[in-house]
Order: structure tokens, then sequence, then C-alpha cells
């Protein structure tokens, strides 16, 4: 039975389709989980990394093109 989902409670328009989205989201995280590949950045590169793009953001937001 499907059963509607009120946009303010999920982005979801049924519990199918959440579910769903559900099985999906787990099946990608544990995939990752399991990976062998190697980290492609440390903590700090990704932390380097996002400092300039919000500096970025923010320049721009306020007229500062630098």
């Amino acid at each position: 039975m499907t059963s509607i989902l009120s946009p303010i409670e999920s982005e979801f328009a049924t519990s199918e389709e959440a579910a769903s989205y559900d099985v999906w989201f787990r099946a990608k995280v544990q995939a990752s989980l399991d990976s062998t590949n190697p980290k492609r950045y440390s903590t700090d590169e990704v932390r380097q990394r996002m400092q300039k793009i919000i500096k970025a953001a923010e320049d721009s937001a306020s007229g500062n093109l630098a």
C-alpha cells in the first residue's frame, strides 16, 4: 500500500520512494566503507579547499572580485 507523505515531513512523495532511496543510500555508504581505494585528500586539505571556496563565495556576494 502506498502512503502519501506530506512535503513538510519528507522530500519524497510516497513511503515507497523514501524506502527505495534509503536502500540505495545505505548501499552507497557501505560500498564506500568497504572500498580499498586510498583516500584522495587529508582532512586538512579538505578544510583548506573549503575555506577557499567559502571565501570566494563571500567575496563574490559582497562584490569583492579578487
